[in-house]
């Protein structure tokens, strides 16, 4: 798959939101080729309020934009909400392959496969770390000019590590906007999206 597509699931109070990002990868004379970088190519928060039968239709439309279509996979959020949700996606005929993912508070990864849709288990510190990661190591690109750049990079500025007095490590908002989901959706398509390999520059073009 080239592109991957995170779907961050709100609830009443909470923006659903979607990012979609492209794997890039550099030719080599021999063997498999070489990861490059992912490029942020579009995020969208769905308003307020939003009922999942819209949310299902819009997350429909972007996998079936010529340049999506057949070569995309979408990864949702299956925490909680995401579950039916999940089953509403897999009963639609998307433009793409379906991966869930159940966000935990625990240390390890597990994955299955049920009805041709792949299952997994995964901590948030892994999801948001991978993201942390890829910035820090220069493998993503976010435009500058998309509408949606500002409220995604504040999201990504307000992002904290905090430890709780039971010890346990928290990975949110902190700021004032106190919204994470756009980094979520993103975590989520950049944690698929650059499972196989791994160098990068910041900047590039919108998807639409």
């Amino acid at each position: 798959m080239r592109f991957f597509i995170g779907l961050d699931l709100g609830q009443r109070r909470d923006y659903t939101a979607i990012a979609v990002v492209e794997r890039l990868e550099r030719p080599r004379p021999y063997g498999e080729a070489e990861f490059e970088a992912l490029l942020v190519r579009h995020a969208e928060r769905l308003p307020l309020g939003t009922r999942y039968p819209a949310v299902v239709e819009r997350v429909r439309e972007l996998t079936y934009l010529p340049e999506l279509s057949g070569r995309c996979e979408l990864i949702v959020d299956a925490t909680g909400v995401g579950a039916p949700i999940v089953d509403m996606l897999r009963a639609e005929r998307l433009g793409s392959s379906l991966a869930a993912v159940t966000i935990t508070s625990g240390e390890r990864e597990s994955s299955r496969q049920n009805a041709g849709c792949m299952e997994y288990n995964v901590p948030k510190k892994d999801l948001v770390g991978c993201l942390q990661l890829a910035i820090e190591r220069r493998e993503i690109r976010i435009g500058n000019d998309a509408p949606w750049t500002s409220a995604l990079l504040e999201e990504l500025m307000d992002m904290r590590k905090t430890t709780r007095e039971n010890g346990r490590e928290r990975m949110g908002a902190e700021g004032a906007g106190q919204h994470d989901d756009l980094v979520m959706a993103l975590a989520l398509a950049c944690w698929k999206g650059r499972r196989r390999t791994q160098a990068i520059r910041f900047g590039s073009a919108p998807l639409f």
